[in-house]
């Protein structure tokens, strides 16, 4: 289910000369070959190899160099290369990060390998999406994968395809629409439209963004008519790389994209002073993110600026909110006790007067390490404020169910239920645990 995390556009700022583009390079024998990824919170995670290492990266249409975060950490294993210093500017209200540029690296996705990738380490040790995500994210990665390959994503499958634009065969897009992609600084804008309470058929310049898990974003715009609606709720939106991003969201009448029309979709209106910059730098109206583009199966074809879009089973899936006005982040993990099932001593009788233990006798129990989540935002007049719950709350279960056996992406499914839903929730309080009951409650009803 959705967290309100937003890896969002990235401006990269960065004193020193500009070098040439590298390229991604398939094996002679080969023209294409399959990824698989993980999809959580509508974001995807890649393995990526860097100079030898292992590593995590989230794919991300709208970023257009490769960034690596948790730097100190990574720092201790991954080869940083004739680096130099710079600054990234992204959305939010902190200031800008201190970074270092790394070139001339050795990046492997699957078959493809670069042997000249630069990209962006930022040494900032608060700055850890992990929380959010419920998983560990090393970096991202975007315009520099996608600008040698077309790059098909199945959203069901779970896997990518990355072709040699060459061997691609065309074909295989007739079942699919085609749309025309516009760059700006290596970003891909697409042209839609949108319906909103203020007025109908509003031509819209988006931003492609699968780093986003949310659906849309839209950009308050009087001359364009581009304004909130009457019925929304003022919330966080997410963290971007320079801090908190806050706004509105609410629900618009429908997105148009070409003959696909998908109605109600959930959107933010992000505050104005945060995205002013991108704004105008970029000539954008919002962008389309993660919970949009898993809706489609989609063929990203950026030798030939052309994005091509299947509707797949999640076209028609519902849109929906939070309802319980808890943002829980995960907090590291604690050693808890438990039965070892294959730990058993074995009894047998060969006859009443002889018994054969076999096996040794230990303790039955094992200590497992396991994931702990705490309450990170409550948003204001919520079920969650009402409830009683804080901020610093470790919630031990939900419905009677253990959190520590639980994924992130399981523990918010809960919030995103049906309203009137009870939640009954224990937390952990300062070394005493408590009991809250809540029942959710749409925030736009």
């Amino acid at each position: 289910m959705l967290v309100r995390l937003f890896i969002y556009t990235i401006c990269l700022c960065f004193v020193g000369k500009l070098y040439s583009q590298s390229q991604y390079v398939l094996p002679d024998d080969i023209s294409y070959d399959k990824i698989d990824f993980e999809m959580i919170n509508n974001v995807i995670l890649i393995p990526v190899e860097v100079n030898g290492l292992q590593l995590k990266f989230l794919l991300d249409t709208g970023v257009s160099k490769p960034i690596v975060f948790n730097f100190l950490k990574a720092s201790d294993s991954l080869q940083i290369l004739n680096a130099e210093k710079i600054e990234v500017r992204g959305l939010g209200n902190g200031s800008n990060l201190q970074a270092l540029r790394s070139s001339h690296n050795v990046f492997k996705i699957g078959e493809a390998v670069n042997k000249d990738q630069a990209f962006f380490a930022v040494f900032d040790p608060d700055l850890n999406f992990a929380p959010k995500l419920g998983k560990a994210i090393d970096g991202i990665i975007g315009y520099d994968v996608f600008k040698d390959f077309v790059v098909q994503i199945d959203y069901n499958k779970k896997h990518i395809k990355i072709y040699k634009p060459e061997r691609f065969k065309y074909k295989n897009c007739k079942k699919y629409q085609s749309f025309d992609l516009t760059f700006n600084y290596n970003k891909p804008f697409l042209s839609a439209k949108v319906d909103l309470e203020s007025k109908k058929n509003i031509p819209v310049n988006m931003l492609l963004d699968s780093g986003s898990s949310d659906a849309i974003w839209l950009f308050e715009n009087d001359k364009k008519q581009i304004v909130v609606g009457t019925n929304y709720f003022t919330d966080y939106l997410g963290a971007g790389l320079s801090g908190s991003v806050y706004g509105k969201r609410s629900k618009i009448e429908a997105l148009k994209l070409g003959d696909f029309v998908i109605k109600n979709p959930k959107v933010a209106f992000p505050d104005l002073l945060t995205v002013s910059s991108v704004q105008s730098f970029y000539d954008r109206n919002g962008s389309l993110g993660g919970e949009i583009l898993k809706r489609f199966n989609c063929i990203f074809d950026y030798p030939n600026s052309k994005l091509y879009l299947k509707p797949n089973s999640n076209f028609r899936a519902p849109f929906s909110y939070n309802k319980s006005g808890l943002l829980v982040e995960h907090s590291g993990v604690r050693m808890v006790m438990e039965i070892d099932p294959y730990n058993n001593p074995t009894i047998s009788f060969s006859d009443r007067y002889h018994v054969n233990v076999s096996g040794v006798i230990k303790s039955n129990y094992r200590y497992q390490l396991k994931p702990t989540y705490v309450i990170y935002q409550i948003v204001p007049d919520s079920p969650a404020e009402k409830s009683g719950l804080l901020i610093g709350d470790r919630i031990v279960a939900i419905n009677k169910k253990l959190t520590e056996n639980m994924s992130l992406d399981k523990l918010n499914s809960y919030f995103f239920q049906e309203s009137g839903q009870i939640l009954q929730i224990k937390v952990d309080r300062n070394g005493f645990e408590r009991q809250f009951k809540l029942t959710l409650k749409s925030p736009l009803e």
